[in-house]
């Protein structure tokens, strides 16, 4: 079982299926027939074999109930996407494979002789906390945040290093207490929180095997090979370990071996010196150059040839050479293919280093393999060119761009607005890097922030998605039947009686109601059965073939199936999350010169926004709650403005999709958290989390007492739960009534309680539509005020 098991854990597992055959158990009593027929097939293997749902924990009975197992798992691990699906049935941070798709068993065959994958270790007694943690979770009932990724490290069949990313789906998996699980107190919790790491104390509060885990887990796994490597790449190049070529070197060569997917190439690389036009090795850094050929220095003109002059110092793009034999020849054995072809090299991508349109140096990737190297590959290298620049750029004292690329690595993209608080967390790192301390960067909070949420919903998105599909299944089903019929009436065998009465049931199918799995059954019965059919008709009669090629014709070579319905669908969802997003985007700037806060945007179907305003935000500008005041009213401007453009840009969609806008009004201020796992802002906190349940949960709620959903097209709803927030609302509404932004027509309505929430309200306001968008201004709170006193 490798390395989990020399440290008893504070779970002991058990193999069981019983929460998935519960599932069965609810679909045989439910009223879909399909569902109750596949549960029933399921349901029946288990019979006469009690251990499938009393658990066990002799593994040895995988392999004796093998078959079993395949067929109880056999719709969780569906066969038509078994090909590309990396998915595994195990147990939570175990290496015990109960059942995987075929892709898995391809990357483990891949990776060697009888090769076992084992997860990245964490340290056993890590896990053994972390074990902890996940009980006091999901047993106990604290809120503790234990989010740690997970990762299998596999070679591939060219030895190459590939890491994939685990995430669990613990659904059908239980935590049930044994007679050595002890109580635990919230004093408890507060010592282990005040004691991380001391193994021995979580040890002693949840003792090893105190609990049993009683099911599986599934575990998907992502290829995050290629953003590893970025990973990698960047973490080294900012590390100080830079300056120490020992290792630097090496790893380095190793990473790009993974970042290219090959396992036979080499990194050298070039300085520059513009003054004197010459190529120049790096001392003390460990790195060789092949342009250089051993030399300390060499003039550029007798290092290069003119094309390879002029792309890599004249324009500062790649040079690629995919054949040095072939360009040997071409050039009567000129440089740099001469002394490239000498020192064993095959093919070589040349990426030159440049800042601000000056060249600092050359990247120089070789390979001893002819073509493996070449134009294509080469623009894998924009992903991790920035990094390179940026650490050269450091090496000649450049300590700005230093700190730009330890954010860039710890945090991705920041927002301008807190982008000075990342900055003094990475001088901080420095600084303990400098000083010989190890370095960390420290988590960032802002406290004491107050949310805005606002959503652009496109309105049935499902329902119209659903019909686009239907309609084009139809179209292409109905077409299908008249190549059928043409053949029948020709041949009149009796196989294509049958097709033609197979497409009949699969249109009649859909008529009324497509359901989740027709679409996939009419892809695999076109692709498997009538493809065939087809293709053989075309070799064999060329007037059928005719019909034949206007049908394939209409087929999306993207999706393999007809995509006009789509396609309009598809387009109408971008160009309306296109205009939107462009008028918030380009709003926020003047919102930001108001009083800088924190701005994100999602695209879903529709687009999302948050803001969050307060004093810890700003980094030296005095906080006032008229701010927030401001950025309430200028929202609200904002999504009328939305909603106008969604209004001129309708009749010209595709699919004239409507919209509706909602607005969360949250007046408690709250905590936010820059996860670094995640790359994101989170809101930090068990109580906090409501507000995150409210947004989730709110656009599905109906009004109380009716069946009528809250939002709805041409209405603006403001979602609110204390009844000054009601008061400043309707304040603001009857100020922009009077700019021409609603009508007449407001309401204040109660909602139904949605899950763990309840006491919420709306103002639910008619928009105005224009027909024409005036010149864009901004209304502010100073100016309602004015109007107040008129």
């Amino acid at each position: 079982m490798g390395k989990h098991d020399r440290l008893k854990m504070p779970v002991k597992h058990l193999i069981s299926f019983e929460k998935l055959l519960q599932k069965y158990d609810q679909q045989l009593k439910g009223d879909n027939p399909f569902l109750a027929a596949t549960a029933e097939r399921i349901l029946a293997v288990e019979k006469g074999f009690p251990e499938l749902r009393d658990g066990f924990s002799d593994f040895s009975l995988l392999e004796k109930n093998k078959d079993l197992i395949e067929r109880i798992l056999q719709d969780t691990f569906t066969e038509a996407l078994s090909g590309n699906e990396i998915k595994v049935a195990t147990l939570p941070f175990q290496n015990t494979i109960i059942k995987s798709s075929k892709r898995f068993q391809t990357i483990i065959s891949e990776a060697g002789d009888n090769y076992e994958p084992e997860l990245r270790n964490l340290g056993e007694e890590m896990d053994y906390i972390m074990s902890c943690v996940v009980i006091l979770n999901y047993y106990y009932g604290y809120q503790l945040d234990f989010s740690r990724p997970y990762f299998y490290d596999i070679p591939d069949a060219a030895g190459v290093m590939r890491h994939y990313r685990i995430l669990y789906n613990a659904d059908f998996i239980d935590i049930i207490p044994t007679d050595k699980a002890k109580e635990i107190t919230q004093e408890d919790v507060d010592e282990l929180l005040a004691n991380p790491t001391d193994a021995t104390l979580w040890i002693e509060k949840i003792p090893p095997e105190s609990f049993i885990s009683k099911g599986f887990v599934i575990a998907n796994l992502f290829d995050v090979t290629m953003e590893q490597a970025i990973s990698n790449i960047k973490s080294k190049l900012i590390s100080k370990d830079t300056l120490q070529p020992a290792k630097f070197m090496h790893d380095l060569q190793e990473t790009f071996k993974s970042f290219f997917r090959l396992p036979n190439i080499k990194v050298g690389f070039a300085s520059f010196d513009a003054k004197k036009d010459q190529f120049e090795e790096v001392a003390g850094m460990g790195f060789e150059s092949f342009l250089l050929r051993g030399e300390h220095h060499m003039n550029c003109k007798n290092a290069l040839c003119e094309d390879s002059y002029d792309k890599l110092i004249g324009s500062n793009s790649y040079y690629t050479i995919a054949d040095i034999d072939l360009k040997v020849e071409q050039s009567g054995n000129m440089q740099p293919f001469k002394g490239l072809k000498e020192q064993g090299v095959q093919s070589a991508i040349f990426a030159p280093i440049a800042f601000e349109n000056n060249l600092l140096g050359v990247l120089e990737i070789v390979s001893e393999k002819k073509g493996v190297l070449n134009g294509v590959n080469a623009q894998k290298l924009d992903d991790v060119m920035p990094f390179i620049v940026s650490a050269v750029v450091r090496t000649k004292n450049e300590e700005n761009n230093r700190i730009d690329a330890i954010i860039q690595n710890e945090c991705t993209s920041v927002h301008s607005s807190v982008y000075w608080k990342f900055q003094e967390e990475a001088k901080k790192f420095i600084l303990d890097e400098t000083e010989g301390r190890s370095p960390s960067f420290k988590e960032i909070v802002f406290k004491d922030v107050y949310p805005l949420f606002g959503q652009i919903d496109i309105k049935d998105s499902s329902q119209a998605r659903n019909l686009a599909i239907q309609r084009d299944l139809m179209i292409q089903l109905s077409e299908i039947d008249n190549v059928l019929n043409i053949a029948f009436k020709k041949w009149e065998l009796p196989i294509y009686e049958e097709l033609i009465f197979r497409v009949s049931n699969h249109l009649e199918s859909i008529k009324e109601t497509l359901y989740t799995n027709s679409e996939q059954a009419i892809f695999d019965f076109v692709n498997d059965e009538i493809t065939p059919v087809f293709e053989h008709l075309k070799k064999n009669d060329k007037d059928i073939e005719k019909h034949i090629l206007k049908y394939e014709s209409k087929i999306d070579m993207g999706t393999g199936s007809y995509y006009d319905h789509r396609k309009n669908y598809d387009e109408s969802v971008t160009l309306i999350n296109k205009k939107v997003s462009a008028i918030i985007d380009r709003r926020q700037e003047s919102a930001q010169a108001m009083y800088p806060h924190y701005y994100e945007r999602y695209k879903t179907d529709g687009v999302e926004h948050n803001m969050y305003i307060g004093s810890s935000i700003s980094e030296n500008k005095g906080y006032n709650s008229l701010y927030l005041n401001n950025l309430r009213l200028w929202q609200l401007q904002v999504m009328c403005e939305m909603e106008n453009a969604h209004y001129s840009l309708k009749p010209k969609l595709p699919v004239p999709l409507d919209v509706a806008s909602l607005i969360l009004v949250y007046n408690t201020s709250l905590s936010i958290r820059f996860r670094m796992d995640e790359k994101q802002f989170d809101v930090d906190g068990t109580y906090n989390a409501r507000y995150e349940v409210i947004k989730k949960r709110i656009d599905k709620s109906y009004i109380k007492g009716t069946n009528q959903r809250l939002t709805e097209k041409g209405v603006l709803s403001i979602v609110y739960s204390q009844k000054k927030d009601e008061l400043e609302y309707l304040r603001y509404i009857k100020f922009l009534k009077s700019k021409g932004c609603f009508t007449d027509k407001i309401e204040i309505v109660e909602l139904e309680g949605l899950q763990g929430v309840s006491g919420l309200k709306a103002i639910r306001a008619e928009i105005l539509y224009k027909r024409e968008q005036e010149p864009e201004k901004t209304y502010t709170y100073q100016d309602l005020m004015d109007a107040l006193k008129e």
